[in-house]
């Protein structure tokens, strides 16, 4: 078995448009949700979002790329240039068979689709661009990342629902560990901030229409967010022969079925995968610091992680520090996994743990230390990233301090 390390990222959120911001505004605990600005926002009960802002595709791409990427491709390819920029990989001859891609997305071009819907059922017109399906298909972008890059090896995309970013980082994880691929480039995007992704939202009940705040006692539901963040997992020799600058281990994976309901999580699936990550990873309870909590803000997902992550961690769960990111950049659906990530890289790489902002007043079924409203400097050597996904599918990373 391989060791596998991270030697990049990028990312675009509603945070940042880099890495370095997003670290930036997590650490300051900035909150990145806001009034969103659609067409036809008057028309939606739900008027807020984790949105990127001050993005301008015509400063990225030329005219024949916007149309042909979404706008889920275009933050995909913006971060995996910045992640692919710092790990100075370049992609040739046996490395480019041996590396791949593999991506998390839920909605895919759901941009196109709902500007497409509204042309032929709303104006009445008959045709369509040609390029639509390329656009709008799942797998557009992590096709558009292997061609750019010349990535040869296995690629392909993972859609699991809000857990689908951390499916596809586990995948890359395994293919590197097993020696299949020495070079995985792999994270989550998302994009459906658009008035029919809204709507549709909005039937569930969900949603907030103030703000994302994990387990306060006052929450009222997630926020919607978009963006992507893609990570560079390479093959830890690789990475060392080359003299690449490590920023932290992937040393666990485990997913797991609750096999019980569509949209209710189960206490007893999400331990499984929390529980079973650290047992591929070889982690005793007092070995992890920090869990960056899938935390959506509603009742049913908080209180049913808080209590299984008590159920894994037994006594050593006071110790723990749990905090939800989506508080800040809002739940990114297929991508959150990944912008989240980020989060445990920073505890690892830098000691600083970000914060749940938004916190207002204790629940007693989420009594866990949540690391409320303000950043916390503290030594993390072990991280746990969670995704709980609708569908009852869960997906735990571990990462280790390099």
């Amino acid at each position: 078995m391989k060791r596998v390390v991270i030697t990049g990222q990028g990312t675009i959120n509603s945070l940042g448009h880099s890495a370095t911001d997003t670290f930036a505004a997590m650490a300051e605990g900035r909150c990145g949700i806001g009034e969103i600005d659609i067409r036809d926002v008057d028309r939606l009960a739900i008027r807020i979002g984790g949105q990127v802002c001050d993005y301008h595709p015509d400063e990225h791409f030329n005219r024949q790329q916007i149309a042909l990427y979404d706008r889920f491709t275009q933050f995909t390819l913006l971060a995996a240039k910045e992640a692919l920029a710092q790990a100075g990989l370049t992609f040739s001859g046996e490395l480019a068979a041996e590396s791949g891609v593999v991506l998390g997305n839920s909605g895919g071009g759901m941009n196109t689709l709902d500007e497409n819907y509204r042309s032929v059922y709303e104006d009445g017109k008959n045709r369509v661009h040609p390029f639509v399906v390329p656009k709008l298909m799942n797998n557009a972008a992590a096709s558009h990342v292997s061609m750019e890059y010349n990535l040869k090896g296995p690629s392909f995309t993972v859609s699991t629902a809000c857990a689908s970013s951390n499916h596809a980082m586990g995948q890359a994880f395994q293919l590197v560990r097993s020696g299949a691929s020495r070079v995985m480039v792999t994270g989550g995007t998302e994009s459906m901030l658009c008035f029919g992704g809204i709507k549709a939202w909005e039937g569930l009940r969900v949603m907030s229409k103030d703000a994302c705040r994990p387990f306060s006692a006052n929450r009222n539901g997630m926020v919607q967010g978009e963006g992507a963040a893609i990570f560079i997992f390479e093959e830890y020799e690789h990475a060392k022969a080359r003299g690449a600058d490590i920023l932290a281990e992937v040393i666990g994976f485990a997913m797991t079925s609750d096999a019980s309901d569509i949209v209710m999580p189960s206490k007893q699936g999400a331990a499984r995968a929390i529980a079973g990550a650290m047992r591929d990873a070889r982690l005793n309870p007092e070995d992890v610091a920090y869990i960056n909590a899938h935390g959506t803000g509603t009742a049913a997902n908080d209180k049913t992680e808080c209590a299984a992550v008590a159920d894994v961690f037994g006594a050593h769960a006071d110790n723990l520090m749990i905090s939800s990111t989506k508080s800040m950049h809002g739940h990114l659906i297929g991508g959150t996994g990944a912008v989240e990530l980020m989060a445990c890289i920073m505890a690892l790489r830098d000691g600083i743990v970000a914060p749940t902002i938004g916190y207002e007043e204790p629940d007693p079924e989420c009594s866990l230390d949540v690391v409320p409203n303000v950043a916390r400097d503290a030594k993390v050597d072990v991280a746990l990233s969670n995704a709980f996904a609708f569908g009852g599918l869960n997906a735990v990373l571990a990462l280790r301090k390099v």
